[in-house]
């Protein structure tokens, strides 16, 4: 494992990446309350059939900047995977990887006609407009979406001007318990509060929610047109399975939110799969 640093034209970003240094690119983006440090697991193996993996530290995470725009929106995000994609010297055959936030990004990346990625993987959070009912489906997304709200408060709470940078880690510590259930998070979030190790950071952290009550969240509602798959864990306690289910979404059993340290094997083989 490698760790360098790129400037981005708002903020430099600090980079972990496996593999070869000439071997495809895979620029993996993590999520929220989480770290570079969550592909661990999975791009090891990924490495080892040849891909180069770049997982970026994103904007507000230390050690990557704080961005000078102050701009946390999904807009924003999209830009960053883009000049990653410059920044790292990516080829066509690039892929895109990315869960939560990093979900979020990708699915927008994958609906730009202008995406340089080649392939895209969202795990966690399916496009959100493919979380529309059908017919067919209305009875199961009926179920699933009376359910949602119980998991989606801390949307909400990240709101409140100041709340959650002060309980910043106790935040972190309850939604790892809840959306993982039975996962020991405690090497994740010793790592996190290196990530955002003071008030600043944990205010860049939860502004990306913030950011989502203005325009700049229109990229991620539009259809992907570039190909795409989605994982999700079957006991994922963050966005409903049966929502992801109905998204066409890939589950992966034994898994709660945080499918790529839970279950990196068949994470890392579903994405092979995929890209090859």
């Amino acid at each position: 494992m490698r760790e360098y640093d790129v400037s981005l034209p708002s903020h430099p970003v600090h980079v972990l990446e496996w593999g070869p240094p000439d071997g495809r690119l895979v620029v993996a983006l993590h999520g929220f309350p989480d770290t570079a440090w969550t592909w661990r697991r999975v791009a090891p193996l990924l490495a080892e059939r040849g891909l180069r993996v770049a997982a970026p530290f994103l904007r507000g995470y230390a050690p990557s900047g704080i961005p000078a725009d102050g701009d946390y929106s999904v807009r924003a995000l999209v830009g960053d995977a883009f000049a990653l994609h410059t920044a790292l010297g990516g080829g066509a055959d690039a892929v895109l990887l990315g869960h939560d936030w990093g979900a979020i990004t990708t699915n927008a990346v994958a609906a730009d006609p202008a995406s340089p990625y080649g392939r895209h993987v969202a795990l966690a959070v399916p496009p959100f407009s493919s979380m529309n009912p059908t017919r067919a489906t209305f009875g199961t997304w009926a179920g699933a979406v009376v359910r949602q709200p119980l998991h989606s408060w801390y949307i909400a709470y990240n709101q409140v001007p100041g709340l959650a940078e002060r309980r910043f880690d106790r935040l972190a510590a309850r939604l790892w318990r809840s959306w993982s259930p039975g996962y020991d998070a405690t090497e994740e979030l010793a790592l996190l509060r290196d990530a955002v190790p003071n008030h600043a950071h944990a205010r860049a952290a939860v502004s990306y929610y913030r950011a989502m009550l203005d325009s700049g969240i229109k990229p991620a509602l539009a259809e992907p047109v570039h190909p795409l798959l989605v994982l999700h864990g079957a006991g994922d306690r963050c966005l409903e399975p049966r929502l992801a289910r109905l998204a066409g979404a890939t589950l992966i059993a034994g898994a709660g939110h945080f499918l790529q340290l839970e279950q990196p094997g068949a994470v890392a083989e579903a994405v092979l799969s995929f890209v090859a």
